[in-house]
């Protein structure tokens, strides 16, 4: 009998004291916990970036390792602003979705504006800012990594049926290459498996290289420093009509 009260003290006093650390500490409401949506201690944005690869490019691990160092680098400078997405490298270009807050996004397109601009021994060629979401309402991926791509995951393009041919608005192979990486984070969410593994066993959710290369060819697509410079430029207000105006028109949401 005495157990049996010793036991049923001690329980009521855990409950106890974690009532109160919950009072005490930065707790989730019920609504984030059903929304689904993870406490950010910064304003969130998301960016997917695309480029081409360099022909002379003999070993694709080196693009792995430079944003692996850039991430490293990053995270010293602004230590809350945690930065989570995907870089997959493909034979013949790259798709890159980074998610942290708009100092990293801007520091990310700084790097490669000065990749581009390199006279030898580029990473990549090309860049284009293919998506730019301001507060979204959740990550996509828990934390940042990268996978290459070989040759057969993506000549199967199981994913891009009916968006190989020429006549796809720049808005429909955008909103393609989104609802692909919306379907990979809810499989992400399911197998609690990282990136690469998913992407080995469901090449479906492999964004088609065709699509990339199409979005490549893009003028309208602005390249990193195009969007820096729009980013950077002045707001024309009109005094006479209240608009307000920017230089050029940005890739955003």
């Amino acid at each position: 009998m005495a157990s049996s009260q010793k036991i049923t003290s001690f329980s009521s006093k855990s409950w106890e004291n974690r009532y109160l650390e919950e009072e005490e500490g930065d707790t989730e409401t019920m609504f984030d916990v059903f929304d689904g949506k993870m406490r950010e201690k910064i304003v969130l944005q998301r960016l997917i970036v695309i480029a081409r690869l360099p022909c002379d490019l003999a070993d694709r691990t080196e693009l792995g390792a430079h944003y692996e160092k850039l991430n490293f680098q990053l995270s010293k400078l602004y230590m809350w602003d945690h930065m989570t997405g995907l870089l997959l490298i493909y034979p013949s270009c790259l798709l890159h979705v980074i998610e942290s807050s708009r100092e990293v996004l801007v520091a990310v397109l700084k790097d490669l504006k000065d990749m581009q601009q390199q006279s030898d021994g580029t990473l990549l060629e090309a860049p284009k800012v293919v998506f730019m979401a301001h507060n979204p309402q959740s990550r996509l991926f828990q934390q940042w990594s990268y996978k290459e791509l070989n040759e057969d995951q993506v000549t199967e393009e199981l994913g891009a049926k009916g968006l190989g041919d020429e006549e796809g608005s720049t808005e429909t192979l955008v909103c393609f290459v989104l609802s692909v990486l919306q379907k990979l984070s809810q499989q992400l969410e399911i197998s609690k498996a990282p990136p690469g593994s998913v992407l080995d066993e469901t090449p479906e959710l492999i964004v088609s290289q065709e699509v990339l290369d199409q979005l490549l060819a893009r003028e309208e697509l602005q390249s990193p420093q195009q969007y820096l410079q729009a980013y950077n430029s002045p707001v024309n207000i009109s005094m006479d009509f209240g608009q307000v105006i920017r230089s050029s028109c940005l890739t955003t949401v």
